[in-house]
């Protein structure tokens, strides 16, 4: 102290600074007796139990720095957050309300915000993925794929527990795939992460060009009186169900469809108002300027609303059509099931973000429970959804063939219902799609620059591409079911079988606890999820 501080002062302050420090040094642990606590009951002296408590913490804190977690006072030492006040030299003790602990969430709302992140644009695919594997076997693959991702998220959460004598109270999936394998395998994580966060905006893009036509197209009927001829197909002569491709019904009238009143005006609207060759360039205008913003928060206020009527307001719509369940043209087991078991994959997907949803969870020994509820909730919403539209789908006099990826496109324009439903959900996507952009710099360009904003030139590039990337996929490929299996099966390859499997299987090994049933078994999960990604390419 003397020979870093006395040459640049004078005596008399150095006397001042060699006394105040050699009190600090000899008063360490500063400790007052509370005597009065505030807002709570008066506690003249420090019961016994408190003050053994105080000298264990002290001990512990003698023996390590505070970065070096081996030492680290254990969880029974530390008292829990009720009994913990804040004492001020003047002998009074405030109890602090509103710190970490009233910011946690109850069980209830970290399972519906669970169910609430994982439900999205998937829910729509996912008569056509029943249809496409038959009735038994997509319900059969439904509930298989709930348990096994399901399972594969549970070890996700319990990863960063399995690391001893590090503190990974405020690690993410990536970095334990850091721990674990090195920059390859953050490198890897962050790799496919990119890809289910593109899937999802590639889909969104080619909803809301399929969105903003329909509602587009309703509303100029509605001016102009333009109505849907009567032999377009329908439930009883009531609710109008369409078959945008009735040939690939055998049984139907192949003359029937949909007639429009063609006038010149009527003409030049279809030019100008085109599903693919202008409403995806349209969109341009109104989204690309949103990505480049800074910060995405504002558009997160309005998400809300529209995941409500994601789940609430399109389940309805499964009672529009008469429920036939008994059908005579239904294939119960079909070869293309690998096509549902993408869509579900990604369905399922949370993996990225589970730990993050969790540290916000108040009691966390109920987080295998809320996390099984959550799924649970989520998989019975797909089964309603996706079981209700098959059955309720009219065959005869149309087929199942005529399901669509998408299906609202089996409802008219001209219904009211339907328009409302695309109305809120463009209304949605619209205020998703530029978090999504959000999350897609903030993860690429924090690792490549370790800035979120490096530039504007920089963001403009990566917003371009993103966008094109939608763009082109609106033109040229708009199945939103190919694009969601496909990216699901590439991101869950990686983020829900194999990383997770081969994580808990090197932690066991590590612990010499792997033995060959679980090593078989978590095998198995990779070849399951190398098979569903190689399905999508053969089917």
């Amino acid at each position: 102290l003397y020979i870093v501080i006395a040459p640049h002062l004078n005596l008399t302050l150095f006397i001042c600074y060699f006394t105040c420090a050699t009190f600090i040094l000899s008063c360490r642990p500063f400790y007052v007796e509370p005597r009065n606590i505030v807002e709570d009951s008066v506690q003249d002296r420090v019961s016994a139990e408190a003050s053994v408590l105080n000298s264990r913490v002290h001990y512990y804190s003698r023996l390590t720095g505070s970065s070096d977690r081996l030492l680290a006072p254990p969880d029974h030492v530390i008292p829990p957050p009720e009994e913990i006040y804040i004492y001020s030299p003047l002998g009074t003790a405030f109890k602090v309300d509103g710190g970490e602990a009233t910011t946690k969430n109850p069980s209830v709302v970290t399972i519906f915000a669970i169910w609430n992140t994982m439900m999205g644009t998937s829910i729509l695919s996912i008569p056509w993925g029943i249809k496409q594997a038959g009735f038994t076997l997509g319900i059969i693959s439904v509930i298989l794929m709930a348990l096994l991702t399901l399972y594969c998220c549970y070890r996700i959460l319990k990863s960063t527990k399995s690391i001893p004598y590090v503190d990974t109270s405020d690690w993410e999936f990536p970095d334990v795939c850091k721990h674990y394998f090195g920059e390859f395998g953050k490198w890897l994580s962050l790799l496919f992460s990119m890809v289910s966060l593109m899937g999802a905006m590639v889909v969104y893009w080619v909803l809301m060009s399929n969105f903003l036509f329909n509602t587009g197209k309703f509303i100029y009927n509605y001016v102009h009186n333009i109505n849907i001829s009567d032999t377009e197909f329908g439930t009883n002569g009531t609710d109008k169900v369409v078959c945008p491709y009735p040939d690939l019904d055998p049984h139907s009238n192949s003359s029937a469809g949909l007639s429009y009143h063609s006038d010149n005006s009527t003409a030049l609207f279809n030019h100008w108002w085109s599903k693919t060759n202008s409403i995806p360039f349209y969109l341009i205008v109104l989204l690309l300027p949103l990505l480049n913003f800074r910060s995405a928060s504002f558009f997160a206020r309005f998400t809300f609303l529209g995941k409500v009527v994601n789940i609430v307001y399109l389940q309805p719509l499964c009672t529009l059509c008469r429920v036939n369940v008994v059908c005579s043209f239904c294939a119960e087991f079909r070869l293309l099931f690998p096509q549902l078991t993408g869509v579900l994959t990604l369905a399922f997907f949370i993996h990225n973000c589970i730990i993050t949803l969790m540290k916000n969870n108040r009691n966390q020994e109920n987080n295998v429970r809320d996390l099984s509820l959550a799924y649970l909730l989520v998989g019975l919403t797909y089964l309603y959804v996706g079981v209700m539209i098959f059955a309720a789908f009219p065959s005869p006099p149309l087929s199942k063939e005529c399901i669509e990826p998408n299906f609202l496109d089996n409802f008219p324009s001209s219904d009211v219902m339907v328009f409302v439903a695309r109305a809120f959900l463009l209304f949605q996507m619209m205020s998703v799609y530029p978090l999504l952009g959000y999350l897609v710099r903030v993860q690429l360009m924090g690792q490549l620059f370790g800035d979120h904003y490096p530039s504007f030139a920089y963001v403009f590039i990566l917003n371009v591409l993103i966008v094109g990337a939608g763009v082109l996929m609106a033109k040229f490929y708009p199945n939103i079911g190919s694009i969601i299996r496909y990216s699901g099966a590439m991101c869950g390859l990686a983020l829900v079988f194999v990383f997770p499997s081969l994580i808990h299987m090197r932690a066991l090994r590590r612990r010499g606890e792997l033995r060959w049933p679980s090593a078989f078994f978590h095998s198995f999960l990779i070849m399951l999820g190398a098979a569903n990604l190689l399905g999508q390419f053969f089917m």
